[in-house]
This record gives C-alpha cells, sequence and structure tokens, in this order.
C-alpha cells in the first residue's frame, strides 16, 4: 500500500472530538503515515501541540490565520517563538494573506476598513516569517484573492524561509513562480471536484518532489466523499 502524509488537518477541530483515536486508526489503516494538525490562533497551535504528544503520527504547526488576525496580539512573536520549541512543531502557521472576506462585504464595512484589516494581516504574517528565519522552521501559507501581496511579502525571506502554499488552487504559472523560491504548493480534494480541472492541470505540471497533498480536514474532502457528506445533510 502506498504511504501518505496528511499535510494539512485540523484535528482540534470539534468535528472530531467524538471520535478521534478512530480517525486516526482509520487514517493509519488507509496509509496515512504522519498527519500535521494546523493552529489557528494560540489556543489552537496549544491543542495541535497536546495532539501531537498524544499520537505519535500527529505533528503540530503553530500559528494565527489571517481571517482571525485582527484577534491577534499585537505582538504574537514570544508566543510563536516559546510554542515552537516543542520538538513535534514542525513548522509556523498557518499565516498569509486573506482578502475573500473583507469588512466592506460586511454589513457596515467601509474601504477604509479593508485597509485596517489588510494591514493587520501583513503585519501578522511579517512576525511569522520573521519567527520562522529565526528559528529555521517553514511557514505554512495561506492565501485567498491576495497572491501577489503574498508573494511580496515572501519575497524578501525567501533566501531563509521555505513556504508551502497550502490548498493551491492556483495556475501552472504561478505554482512555477513559488517554486522558483525554493517554497511548495500543496493540493487537497478540489483536485477531484467537477469544478477542479484548472487544478488537475497544474497538478500534472508539478514535479513530483515539489507538492504536499492535504486533506484540509474537516474541510474539501474529495468527490464522491464531499457529495455524500452534503447529501446526508440535507
Amino acid at each position: 500500500m502506498p504511504t501518505f502524509f496528511d499535510t494539512h488537518a485540523h484535528l482540534d477541530y470539534p468535528d472530531f472530538e467524538a471520535d478521534l483515536p478512530h480517525v486516526i486508526e482509520r487514517a493509519q489503516v488507509a496509509g496515512i503515515a504522519k498527519i500535521i494538525s494546523i493552529g489557528t490562533d494560540l489556543d489552537s497551535s496549544t491543542r495541535a501541540i497536546r495532539l501531537a504528544e498524544r499520537f505519535t503520527c500527529v505533528y503540530a504547526v503553530v500559528g494565527w490565520h489571517p481571517s482571525y488576525a485582527t484577534a491577534a496580539p499585537t505582538d504574537v512573536r514570544p508566543a510563536l517563538r516559546d510554542l515552537a520549541k516543542h520538538t513535534k512543531v514542525v513548522a509556523l502557521g498557518e499565516t498569509g494573506l486573506d482578502y475573500h472576506h473583507l469588512p466592506s462585504t460586511r454589513a457596515g464595512g467601509t474601504p477604509d476598513n479593508d485597509e485596517t484589516y489588510k494591514r493587520r494581516q501583513a503585519e501578522l504574517f511579517r512576525q511569522h516569517l520573521e519567527v520562522a528565519a529565526e528559528t529555521g522552521l517553514n511557514c505554512v501559507i495561506h492565501q485567498r484573492d491576495s497572491l501577489q501581496d503574498t508573494i511580496a511579502q515572501l519575497t524578501p525571506f525567501a533566501d531563509r524561509v521555505r513556504g508551502v502554499f497550502h490548498c493551491f488552487a492556483n495556475d501552472a504559472g504561478t505554482m512555477r513562480r513559488i517554486l522558483a523560491m525554493n517554497s511548495l504548493v500543496s493540493f487537497t480534494g478540489i483536485v477531484t471536484f467537477k469544478s477542479g480541472q484548472n487544478v488537475r492541470d497544474t497538478v500534472a505540471a508539478t514535479p513530483l518532489s515539489q507538492f504536499m497533498l492535504e486533506t484540509d480536514c474537516p474541510y474539501l474532502a474529495p468527490c464522491p466523499i464531499a457529495a455524500n457528506a452534503v447529501n446526508q445533510r440535507m
């Protein structure tokens, strides 16, 4: 049986609380040798570490998701440095930039709110990159509708920090730009979606040694699992 690593999972989410040992067991039976549990804030990162201590096959990534940037400490670097000392922490994140749900898209939001939100995300991303450069860890990078700004912010650190662009759904040209920075891309169940032909084209163009696979569970399950899950909720 082929052996795989799930490089991006959210095992600390309540979706798995009731039967997590069975989830881990089923993954191992299916050939998933290692799972990386991703933090989305400091509490979530601490939970990811606790899970890594509990399960031999689980490792942790610690950081603060850009979508929650306004709730982050002004300076998250001291906490990241402390969490990164744990022997089962393998990267920082997930971090990056997300412009998909800007404040102006919500009731009462304005473009001025958007610029403040973007600046806060950028500052948080920079702090992750700085700690990654200090510690020698890589970064798990989240970008949504923010590709150019994300690449621009990573570029000054590219000689010291390697990133993995998780849930990658851009074209082959963008993939090559990222690989040229000595970073990687990672693909999810989107590659199986009917609407995912562009992702399949990018996978086909990506060298085997320069991409990762992930479930992003509990999100982005591959078809037909995703379709079955939707049908069960209806």
